[in-house]
């Protein structure tokens, strides 16, 4: 009958680490000016550096913005809101970003919404100025961008990025045009949500299904619904996950660690 892949984007088809740590700091800058007065170039590139050791902890783009601010409060006490921040490493933010979170967002008095606004806004400014920059941040993982061209699967995109920006990247970099109704970005829902959508549409039934991330964390929500038995899983271990993760994947019966080669000849 066929195959139906639901791919997540960043981690799995599109390294955009660049992109999401320039974009932040650029958010960053505009969201508290105070604390980035004093922050030269070199401590802008050293938080870029710490960004992408952090990055498997970011779940929604927004994140990218407090992970910023959080290094800076590491590096400079004096402008510390928050107590977490002292003595805080890169592999204390790795273990524990989901207690650490809310302590920042409320010490800092943030909305996720307006953080959520500011980030894509920038982007969008971004792109608006200097897309041929914007679009030279991002980069897709070798031999994605052809296994999209040629699959003969039926291709979803399931992300937490904000559509129009999954959208651009597939038609500038990969040359790749997937429908925009078949990509489902942020304020789609849960993932888990969006496939029962996909699991239940009527021209679906009989189909094999096929879901790719690199969210150790998403899969486990994945598996915890009983609904969703049908989907065979995928963990990318090119992706934004750690070493720890993809050893507990291997002991999730329901979980395949698999590798970028073997994921694009899927995709063929």
């Amino acid at each position: 009958m066929g195959d139906l892949y639901a791919l997540d984007f960043d981690g799995v088809l599109c390294d955009s680490c660049g992109e999401s740590s320039l974009s932040a700091v650029k958010a960053a800058k505009v969201r508290w000016p105070d604390l980035f007065e004093g922050v030269d170039s070199t401590l802008e590139e050293w938080i870029v550096d710490q960004m992408h050791i952090v990055r498997p902890v970011v779940e929604t783009g927004y994140e990218n913005l407090l992970l910023v601010r959080l290094l800076l409060e590491t590096k400079i006490p004096s402008i510390r809101k928050s107590s977490v921040a002292e003595g805080l490493t890169v592999d204390g933010i790795l273990e524990s970003w989901a207690k650490i979170k809310p302590v920042i967002m409320e010490a800092w008095d943030e909305d996720k919404d307006a953080l959520i606004d500011l980030f894509g806004n920038v982007r969008d400014d971004w792109i608006n100025k200097d897309l041929t920059t914007w679009i030279g941040a991002n980069r897709f993982y070798p031999g994605v961008s052809d296994a999209l061209k040629f699959a003969s699967s039926k291709i979803y995109i399931v992300t937490t990025k904000q559509g129009r920006f999954a959208e651009a990247l597939l038609r500038e970099i990969a040359g790749v045009i997937i429908p925009s109704e078949r990509i489902y970005g942020l304020g789609s829902g849960p993932k888990v949500e969006v496939l029962k959508l996909l699991q239940d549409k009527p021209e679906h039934q009989g189909l094999t299904l096929h879901f790719v991330e690199d969210r150790l964390a998403t899969l486990k929500n994945v598996i915890k619904e009983p609904e969703l038995d049908k989907w065979n899983l995928y963990l990318g271990n090119w992706g934004y996950n750690t070493e720890k993760e993809r050893a507990e994947a291997e002991s999730i019966p329901r979980i395949q660690v698999i590798e970028l080669s073997a994921f694009s000849n899927k995709l063929k």
